[in-house]
């Protein structure tokens, strides 16, 4: 079963360290701009067994508008006991919703981390 997260509920489980965010987008885009602290795990090559799994309950996936990390959480579903979530929207609905994420300075190519 999916469960669809708020950028503001999955920004206080990231706060409290009550989740791991997995962003399944392809590595082009998780370099120009990413959520802090979301490890990037592609979809093209994802393979739910490599999930770190210190606590399956904590595991939400996160994509650009919601679509990959339902496909996503459908392939870990089973390793996962069933139930996973994901962040509904992706980081186009955090970004509407004020939330910062980490890009990249286009004139240096410095990381601009405004959660930091």
């Amino acid at each position: 079963m999916l469960s669809d997260l708020s950028p503001d509920e999955t920004h206080a489980l990231l706060k409290d360290h009550k989740a791991l965010l997995i962003d399944v987008r392809e590595p082009r885009e998780f370099a120009v701009e990413r959520i802090h602290g979301a490890l990037n795990m592609p979809l093209s090559t994802f393979d739910p067994a490599f999930l770190p799994l210190d606590d399956p309950s904590k595991v939400v996936f996160q994509c650009g508008s919601g679509k990959r990390s339902a496909m996503a959480a459908d392939k870990a579903a089973a390793l996962l006991g069933g139930e996973t979530k994901h962040l509904a929207g992706g980081i186009a609905a955090w970004k509407q919703a004020g939330l910062p994420v980490i890009t990249l300075d286009p004139a240096t190519g410095a990381v601009i981390d405004p959660g930091a």
